[in-house]
């Protein structure tokens, strides 16, 4: 099957149907006025395919200064049809095509009027203004304005707007046409950037230097991948991922990219490199290897994807819970943010009477004074010596269990005090409590997921790849290892046979990921968890602890569709 050309991807506009609609109404407001006449004509690559024209009885009268502009009288619509008799032939006629027209959300409104009055459901048909085209084609000092009559001038139509539906719809087709051709030279192909540049705000066209970088992207392959953007010294400027490599590096020297940062980005890049993937997920974990080494600074989603944050009993006497950046063993997380995590440690807290002080307390003769904890009943004041290593030692351990899933202990009692709460009628408060332990469970569920893949020394999984054949990785302790695709009827067992073989060997490090980074694990986990991921290959179980948060879901399930400020059964 030969290499499809740039032009040929996404929908290219040739192929495109368009139906280029006029209305003419009794006035402005599609709440309050009607339709008087409908105009459409059908085109697909620049041929005319067909029309519909038709006069409306808007079932009220015809203002005269509407009358003095379209020629329309009441008695030209005295004996024609009804809205609810032309409405279905009209979007009969609109069914797979492109709505256009000038000013698009004028016709559109009163369509979408006359459909919600006749109980009609609005199909939702992909919508081109040519006016907000024009202003995002044209230069101002070409044509001031982007009225139709002023484009139909421009343009030299043969049909010329009349205030008529039909004669309107005809001159539209050809400023459309025109309009097409010039959006041919700013690197627009296809209909999904021509509905981008036409979203874009007026008077945006692409800088010169997206003109003369366009070449840039001329030798990257239609394939998913990941592409970055170099300067001059070779420093990598932006890191992104696709997957048509070759489509959307384009697409940064059109008009459609309007990020000023990014435009900037542009004017200094001396060339684009890029790392061709088997599929999305290889290239998304290869794009956050390649943030984490280069942190472009163009980029601002994930410039540091290896920062995470972790919680920790600290070694000491009377442990206590805190927050740190190294993920130790023992360690508990990740969390994406500082404040996530000291979130998730406050709700450990609520749950076990662990001290919550920073403090360093004397295994011996301790000489602190009790604080406000200690009077309701959150903590056994060791530091006032209340209480011994000893007896301190049950809460340390209970912290270590429940993080890690072997007692469920703390859960149960902070469930029965929101049910406490809620039965007292205490809803505020009871909500409270409920999202906090809510939030608590998902960290809960995810680290100890997290955990459980990245104790896993090898797994292979395989996803359809929509076409027949099957996406397939080899994950190997949290990272992945390997990544290829048996293409529809190619036998996939060689393959991954193949992929195993040649595989990354990744040596488990310390920590609960067991070296493997935060970010990257998480992704393998989202991709793992997609609906149509098959397990091929995973010699040791991969397993989540019996007293864990999995068993939790039911009550996160019901806990997260309540409303806020309910707690409690019915």
């Amino acid at each position: 099957m030969p290499q499809l050309s740039f032009d040929e991807l996404g929908t290219p506009l040739r192929e495109v149907t368009f139906v280029v609609l006029d209305l003419e109404t009794t006035g402005g407001s599609a709440a309050t006025d009607s339709i008087t006449e409908v105009g459409a004509v059908k085109v697909r690559g620049g041929e005319r395919l067909g029309e519909l024209a038709t006069l409306v009885d808007p079932g009220t009268g015809i203002p005269p200064a509407v009358v003095s502009l379209t020629g329309i009288t009441q008695a030209m619509v005295s004996g024609a049809p009804r809205i609810g008799t032309v409405l279905p032939s009209v979007l009969e006629f609109l069914a797979g095509a492109v709505l256009v027209a000038h000013n698009s959300p004028f016709d559109t409104g009163f369509l979408r009027a006359a459909c919600e009055r006749l109980g009609l459901r609005w199909p939702r048909p992909p919508v081109l203004c040519t006016a907000r085209l024009a202003r995002a084609v044209l230069p101002a000092q070409e044509t001031p304005s982007v009225r139709l009559s002023a484009l139909a001038e421009m343009f030299d139509t043969s049909t010329r707007p009349t205030h008529r539906a039909l004669d309107d719809a005809r001159a539209t087709v050809e400023v459309l046409h025109g309009l097409l051709e010039r959006v041919g030279n700013l690197g627009v192909q296809s209909l999904e950037e021509l509905l981008t540049l036409a979203a874009s705000a007026a008077g945006t066209r692409p800088t010169d230097e997206q003109r003369r970088k366009r070449g840039l992207a001329e030798h990257l392959p239609n394939a998913p991948g990941v592409y970055l953007f170099r300067g001059a010294r070779d420093e990598v400027l932006y890191v992104g991922t696709s997957g048509d490599l070759r489509r959307r590096v384009r697409s940064y020297f059109t008009a459609a990219e309007r990020r000023r940062r990014v435009r900037d980005m542009v004017s200094l890049a001396s060339r684009v490199d890029a790392v061709e993937c088997a599929h999305a997920l290889e290239a998304q974990v290869r794009e956050l290897r390649l943030l984490g080494a280069h942190r472009p600074r163009f980029n601002r989603r994930s410039r540091t994807p290896y920062l995470a944050w972790w919680l920790l009993l600290t070694d000491e006497p009377f442990p206590r819970l805190s927050v740190v950046r190294e993920p130790r063993d023992g360690a508990f997380g990740p969390f994406r943010s500082r404040r996530d995590a000291v979130a998730a440690m406050e709700s450990v807290q609520d749950a076990v009477p662990v001290r919550r002080c920073t403090q360093r307390i004397a295994a011996r003769n301790p000489s602190g004074t009790p604080c406000a904890l200690f009077e309701l009943g959150h903590c056994g004041a060791p530091c006032a010596g209340r209480q011994s290593v000893a007896e301190y030692a049950p809460a340390a351990r209970a912290v270590t269990d429940l993080l890690a899933g072997h007692s469920d202990h703390p859960l149960r009692e902070l469930a029965e005090e929101v049910e406490r709460l809620g039965s007292a009628q205490r809803f505020e408060s009871a909500a409270t409590r409920r999202d906090r332990l809510a939030d608590l469970l998902v960290a809960l569920r995810r680290a100890q997921r997290l955990e459980g893949l990245a104790a896993l020394p090898e797994l292979v999984a395989a996803r359809p790849d929509g076409a027949g054949g099957w996406e397939l990785a080899v994950l190997r302790h949290g990272r992945l290892a390997a990544a290829g695709v048996a293409r529809r009827g190619v036998p996939p067992m060689p393959v991954v046979a193949a992929l195993q073989a040649s595989a990354e060997t990744v040596r488990p490090g310390p920590g609960p990921l067991r070296g493997a980074p935060a970010e990257e694990a998480g992704v393998l986990l989202r991709w793992l968890d997609r609906p149509g991921t098959r397990l091929v290959h995973c010699p040791t179980p991969w397993t989540e602890p019996a007293h864990g948060a999995g068993g939790w879901t039911g009550w996160l399930a019901t806990a997260r569709a309540a409303p806020a400020g309910y707690a409690g059964e019915d």
